[in-house]
């Protein structure tokens, strides 16, 4: 598929995805060496992106887990089909009858069902959920572990196995191995201190505020109806924004989204007036206006 660095770079290209060279070397790495990639840095960056172009020009499913405070095996290993197990049950009842046909005290009667329950944690009734569900694919996918910091610990500790050996011990079934080994992307804004043992599984790779030219790159391609000079002005202003210590300081996202609104109403150049206008694309916090409104009296623009 990556035959090169710069192949990664063009193919990233293809799909709209403006990467530096740290950024290729780490895809084409983990690629090669059938490795996950943990990514680092604040939201809004384009770590999540990054999976998503990745399985666009690998033409294969997109399997995304979204990580959460209390997250555990049920909702991103696997799960059994408890109400799918009872309806069977129902219907089958006339069969359990003849089954136990001669059967006279409970405890026969429990030990010869218990000689069937296999069939009850049997593939038919086994819920895949996201990392399972990307092992058992009959093609090769790319799975997104993202956000993984706002997971606990005990979590982390979960997906050892299957970050390790792309397998999944299930007690009833034994150890299910990838058909196709997927490509792990794993995502961290870096709210807590991941574990040694999770990092060493794993390449790892900061993406932080791109340089001044790979941001006016990116927006040029996300919109390309403005003018080079109009995105060189955003760039140049975003700079001296994310000086400022704000609460939430402007991500790449958010110069595309203001960028997509000064085009939407053909703005040309930027002033005082059409930043305070259009601050609510940029600023998300209230209380980063007032720091913002200053910045916009002491510079020229």
């Amino acid at each position: 598929m990556f035959q090169s660095i710069e192949d990664v770079t063009l193919q990233l290209r293809s799909a709209h995805y403006i990467c530096d060279t740290e950024i290729a070397t780490a895809v084409y790495v983990s690629y090669k060496l059938n490795k996950p990639i943990l990514i680092e840095g604040p939201p809004g960056v384009g770590k999540t992106s990054l999976a998503k172009a990745l399985a666009s020009i690998m033409d294969c499913e997109l399997i995304r887990l979204q990580c959460y405070e209390g997250i555990d095996e049920s909702k991103a290993l696997y799960d059994w089909e408890y109400g799918k197990q009872m309806l069977y049950t129902q219907l089958l009842r006339g069969t359990l009858d003849q089954y136990l046909d001669g059967v006279s005290t409970l405890s026969q009667a429990v030990e010869k069902m218990s000689k069937e329950e296999d069939i009850f944690f049997s593939e038919h009734f086994l819920l895949r959920r996201p990392i399972l569900r990307s092992f058992m694919s009959d093609k090769p996918s790319v799975l997104l572990i993202d956000e993984i910091d706002r997971a606990d610990d005990e979590f982390e500790a979960l997906l050892l196995e299957s970050l390790s050996d792309f397998q999944v011990t299930i007690p009833e079934l034994g150890q299910v191995s990838a058909k196709h080994k997927p490509l792990v992307v794993l995502t961290s804004n870096n709210t807590r201190m991941l574990s040694d043992a999770l990092r060493r599984r794993c390449l790892f790779l900061h993406i932080g505020y791109p340089s001044a030219e790979r941001e006016i790159q990116i927006i040029q391609e996300q919109v390309p109806e403005i003018s080079r000079e109009l995105t060189g002005q955003i760039v140049e202003f975003l700079k001296k924004v994310r000086e400022l210590g704000l609460r939430k300081s402007p991500s790449v996202s958010e110069s595309i989204d203001w960028a997509q609104t000064l085009a939407l109403l053909k703005v040309k150049e930027i002033n005082p007036s059409v930043i305070k206008d259009t601050m609510g694309s940029l600023i998300k916090h209230h209380s980063d206006y007032g720091k913002v409104d200053e910045l916009i009296q002491t510079v020229h623009i």
